[in-house]
């Protein structure tokens, strides 16, 4: 029984190699990619891993953001690498992607955003759930295809709004009002204050 184990092992490893050395480039041959070229790949790959078709139009910005920052650990009030919540994710998103300094709390954020129902969302707009709660206690970055990116108490990852789980607790959508866009410009110091339920 033994032999037939380690025989089986043996094909699978020869058979691993050899898809290995068939699957690898040949860039002595390969001429270089062109910017066009290199972002086709680089769309195609992200949305590959993130299941999120991505278009000409896609701010590649917010899908490697959100592609460096998934597995992170979730701690609430964290705002670094370390552990991160729900709203310093957001906070750090919008100010990273779209260099604007949104408030720290996903309550507060809700209050600068202008309220977008489901089937209206576009790539970048904001989502918010009431988890639990009777008051918006979760804030994550809309994706497309109904796929989100937040701070989940799994970690930084990317949900779906078709999730039972989700869908259930979903409160609105919201996209950044133009005032705040062009007026906002101090920053909150205020801890976090979401809901370690999310």
């Amino acid at each position: 029984m033994k032999k037939i184990i380690l025989a089986i092992a043996l094909l699978f490893s020869v058979l691993a190699s050899q898809a290995q050395t068939t699957s690898t480039p040949n860039t002595t041959t390969t001429p270089d990619k062109t910017p066009d070229e290199q972002e086709g790949l680089a769309k195609t790959y992200l949305s590959q891993i993130m299941g999120v078709a991505l278009s000409a139009t896609s701010n590649m910005k917010l899908f490697h953001f959100v592609y460096d920052w998934i597995g992170t650990p979730y701690h609430f009030g964290g705002s670094s690498r370390r552990g991160i919540d729900c709203s310093a994710f957001t906070k750090e998103l919008y100010s990273e992607v779209f260099n604007l300094d949104i408030k720290r709390s996903s309550r507060d954020i809700f209050s600068m955003v202008n309220p977008v129902g489901r089937d209206d969302l576009k790539e970048g707009d904001l989502v918010f759930f009431k988890i639990h709660s009777r008051r918006i206690s979760h804030v994550g970055i809309y994706l497309g295809n109904n796929k989100f990116a937040h701070a989940s108490s799994r970690g930084v990852a990317i949900s779906s709004l078709d999730d039972n789980y989700y869908s259930r607790y979903f409160y609105k959508g919201g996209r950044l009002l133009a005032s705040f866009k062009d007026e906002f410009t101090g920053g909150s110091t205020a801890t976090a204050d979401d809901e370690n339920n999310n």
